[in-house]
């Protein structure tokens, strides 16, 4: 299944690449690794926020197409 990436999820996205440039110039790999473990994480919180949204606009559609 795909989906299109919400507005939340963009940024999401956008904070971990943000974590792995910053990533790629340190000389420390604890931190390497620690920076690598939380865009790992801002990347499932992109996903995760996407599909929620999603669902809510298909949940508001829903709402609006059904007959009261």
């Amino acid at each position: 299944m795909t989906f299109q990436i919400s507005q939340r999820g963009k940024q999401y996205l956008q904070t971990a690449q943000t974590l792995l440039r910053a990533a790629q110039i340190m000389t420390d790999n604890l931190v390497v690794s620690q920076l690598k473990t939380l865009a790992d994480d801002y990347e499932r919180r992109a996903e995760k926020a996407s599909r929620a949204d999603a669902a809510r606009a298909l949940a508001r559609t829903a709402a609006v197409a059904e007959p009261e």
